[in-house]
């Protein structure tokens, strides 16, 4: 035999409920003549009549009553389902998982966080805080927040979240021992803090100003693959024996 469709079984009980094949066409959604045809098939499925129809009023034959609790069970299965979900749009519980590196987490959206955990009681926020690329289905992430271009893959859905601008930082006390860079080409006489790429290789720098722009890569002193704060300084800028100082936007702004 065919195997049975539960839509059948739904729209069944669903007659019963309502009491006639218009009431329960409506409560559906559904076209009067649709209704009528999936109970029929049903019958046609079962190799029995369920109901006797007439013009004023439709009967149940034994075995329709019989079949009647099981479709009733489909129905209850369907309604505790859509109540499930009608809840959680209300009320979000259970486990999100997010990876993002840590900076992100600490730098950008620490409020954010605090606020989510506040405002939702009901989720478990677990959070994974490094910059490596994780599986998103193999691990079991719901999220993911990543600096930089995006890998094509067409299994996961992506949304640019921000535009982040990027400047060159020094030390009043760096720049009154080795001078004022005036040009990228002086930064060959200084030393800088580099990121390293995922493949540990140090990140360039690409520098703008106006129509002008410029790629390169100073030497490099102190390198790493993560932002990181100097010690004392929450803020993430490198310290140099005193404050740090932002160098631009002009011939030196890094984007």
């Amino acid at each position: 035999m065919e195997s049975l469709n539960p839509n059948d079984l739904l729209i069944y009980a669903r007659v019963a409920e309502a009491g006639s094949f218009s009431k329960a066409a409506e409560r559906l959604g559904l076209p009067k003549s649709s209704v009528s045809r999936r109970v029929a098939h049903l019958e046609e499925q079962l190799g029995e009549r369920l109901m006797s129809r007439s013009t004023r009023r439709s009967t149940f034959t034994d075995f329709g009553l019989q079949l009647l609790e099981h479709a009733r069970q489909v129905a209850a299965e369907v309604d505790a389902v859509t109540a499930l979900s009608e809840h959680r749009q209300l009320q979000p519980t259970g486990r999100l998982r997010v990876s993002m590196p840590p900076e992100v987490a600490t730098l950008l959206l620490r409020d954010m966080l605090a606020a989510f955990v506040a405002l939702h009681p009901a989720v478990t926020l677990e959070l994974d805080l490094s910059p490596r690329r994780v599986d998103l289905v193999g691990e079991g992430f719901d999220l993911a927040l990543r600096f930089g271009e995006l890998q094509d893959d067409g299994s996961l859905t992506a949304r640019r979240l921000a535009t982040l601008s990027i400047g060159l930082y020094a030390a009043p006390a760096y720049l009154a021992e080795h001078g004022d860079p005036q040009t990228p080409e002086d930064l060959a006489h200084h030393k800088s803090v580099l990121l390293l790429k995922r493949n540990l290789e140090p990140a360039r720098w690409t520098l703008l100003h106006g129509d002008t722009r410029w790629e390169g890569a100073p030497p490099v002193q102190l390198c790493g693959q993560r932002p990181w704060p100097a010690a004392g300084d929450g803020g993430g800028r490198l310290r140099h024996r005193g404050r740090a100082r932002h160098h631009g936007p002009g011939p030196c702004a890094q984007r």
